[in-house]
């Protein structure tokens, strides 16, 4: 996406993906909080970038840690795709209140907000890619999963055994800056941020230094079931934030004034 956003801008760019495993898809069998956090995914694409053997790096930005090598520098962000969350079941099935129905999750946000819904539903921690979680759910190991919508349609994700179930931006807040795709690069590297500037979509990047702020403000913790949703809607920027499914707290302001939005809505919570 990164590269067809850049071709579509500069006419005369080539570009070549360098792929890069990191620790974060290395060990499947613990959770993020266990094995490091966000920080994982990125730490070894940050060595690259910083040894000049990459130009930019492609993240997630929902894996992304509050803070970043002082070096490098979120500098764009392309449009942010579906922020919610979907439930998903194998096909025909419907999620069952009940406590032998397991939903595979690692997620401490994911599983405090579906407990709000779905008081008596299991869980069992889940890790790996979107189609191996998938694989995961129709061979009977999980009742459901819950999933980013935004990596679902990324991927073209129409598996026909599986049903979907998309769930109420509102009431199933998303990780802060789920469904975003942050581009990094060295600081004063103007030669590449030169390019960056021209695909980053500003609308996308206000918010994504809102729910990035958020994070900073309540600790940036992967024990934290923090929800965070921004929007901007012609000069402002509308916010609504919940620390555990149960307090939220919403505001809009002028974009300029984001940051002190989203300290008086973290005080709020």
């Amino acid at each position: 996406m990164v590269c067809n956003a850049l071709k579509n801008k500069f006419d005369d760019i080539q570009t070549e993906i360098i792929p890069i495993t990191t620790k974060g898809d290395n060990i499947l069998d613990k959770p993020l909080a266990k094995i490091g956090g966000k920080g994982i995914f990125i730490t070894d694409i940050e060595h690259a970038l910083r040894d000049k053997k990459i130009d930019i790096a492609v993240h997630s930005a929902k894996d992304l840690p509050v803070d970043i090598d002082d070096e490098l520098e979120i500098s764009a962000v392309l449009e942010r795709g579906d922020p919610r969350d979907v439930i998903v079941t194998r096909s025909g099935e419907n999620v069952r209140d009940e406590k032998n129905f397991i939903v595979g999750t690692g997620s401490i946000r994911r599983k405090i907000f579906m407990k709000k819904f779905f008081p008596n539903v299991s869980f069992s921690d889940i890790r790996g890619n979107v189609d191996t979680r998938i694989k995961k759910l129709i061979d009977g190991n999980y009742d459901a999963v819950i999933l980013a919508a935004a990596g679902l349609e990324r991927l073209e994700i129409k598996e026909d055994k599986v049903s979907f179930f998309a769930l109420d931006i509102e009431k199933f807040l998303p990780a802060p800056c789920q469904g975003i795709i942050a581009i990094e690069s060295r600081k004063n590297d103007e030669k590449i941020l030169k390019f960056l500037d021209g695909i980053n979509d500003k609308k996308t990047f206000y918010v994504f230094e809102t729910e990035k702020y958020i994070l900073k403000l309540t600790g940036g913790n992967c024990d934290i079931p923090l929800g965070a949703y921004a929007y901007v809607s012609g000069e402002k920027i509308f916010l609504k934030v919940s620390n555990n499914a149960e307090n939220f707290a919403s505001g809009c302001a002028k974009i300029e004034e984001r940051s002190a939005l989203a300290e008086k809505l973290v005080k709020e919570i």
